[in-house]
């Protein structure tokens, strides 16, 4: 299947995208990736230093040897991790490379034994197709008082909270 973005004349099948986990020398496409997201209020800034760190729970959308898409993990507990900084770039977002990230993070959810995972968004019907659902964020304190209380959105979030069993 072809794709043709009418507006950037990018054309790319399905089969072109790899879906793969970060290494070292993606740091700083990863980081400019974040930046402009959190520019544009979408997600939350990370530094350089906090994406280093946390790069094995990062995975990558390609494309023709560019990083096109990102999403990571972060454990909250025994039993409980979160998909978070899920970013696509527009051109992209066609050839269902969020959906392949949010897949690849729940697989490796999965494989490393949690018993659900979770996200706040504002994508509800997008995570809803990949299983998810509606929940309420009293239900994550770990992530209200550890991110959200940094958000400039706090006393006004639009974010809805939604969870997916994994057992």
């Amino acid at each position: 299947m072809i794709i043709q973005h009418s507006t950037l004349n990018i054309q790319h099948s399905v089969s072109d995208m790899i879906i793969r986990a970060a290494h070292d020398n993606d740091v700083d496409d990863i980081a400019a990736i974040v930046a402009d997201f959190a520019r544009q209020g979408h997600l939350l800034p990370r530094t350089v230093d906090n994406i280093r760190a946390s790069l094995q729970q990062w995975m990558l959308a390609e494309v023709d040897g560019r990083i096109v898409g990102i999403g990571s993990l972060f454990p909250m507990g025994a039993g409980l991790i979160e998909v978070r900084s899920i970013a696509v770039l527009a051109e992209y977002r066609s050839l269902g490379a969020g959906a392949a990230i949010v897949q690849a993070l729940v697989d490796e959810a999965k494989r490393r034994g949690y018993a659900s995972v979770f996200a706040l968004t504002r994508a509800v019907p997008f995570f809803e197709r990949l299983g998810f659902e509606i929940t309420l964020k009293d239900n994550f304190p770990e992530k209200v008082w550890r991110d959200c209380v940094i958000c400039p959105l706090y006393h006004a979030c639009d974010e809805t909270a939604v969870v997916r069993p994994l057992r």
